[in-house]
């Protein structure tokens, strides 16, 4: 991940961010992530990443609540991971999960996302 998608200190940063919230969502069962946004793209500064999570199997009690406040759009998660992670359900305006919405540009053409596989102990 860091050799593909930190070539520059801001990516960087965010990929620590992105590596703590793995960590927690593993933690607490989750095994999947999909990575969505200009942080995947060949932009050299993005603001920010975007990212569903599977929710399926996954200890809401053991969960990080910062992961489920989706309050004030996501203020909590972008300023201690630098992104927002929502958990795949649907998405109200589309009615597609948010895992399908991110493979959707805005023309309706289909675009590719990075999906993370993730085990307890390793957000690498």
């Amino acid at each position: 991940m860091v050799e593909r998608f930190g070539w520059t200190e801001r990516r960087r940063r965010l990929l620590d961010g992105l590596a703590e919230a793995i960590e927690l969502l593993a933690e607490a069962g989750c095994r999947q992530l999909w990575l969505n946004g200009s942080f995947v793209t060949a932009k050299d500064e993005p603001g920010d990443f975007d990212a569903c999570w599977e929710s399926d199997g996954v200890d809401l009690d053991v969960l990080d609540p910062v992961l489920l406040d989706l309050s004030n759009q996501r203020a909590g998660q972008k300023t201690r991971f630098g992104g927002e992670l929502f958990p795949n359900v649907v998405e109200t305006v589309s009615g597609l999960s948010f895992a399908e919405f991110f493979q959707n540009e805005r023309d309706s053409s289909r675009k590719g996302i990075v999906i993370i596989h993730l085990s307890k102990g390793d957000a690498s």
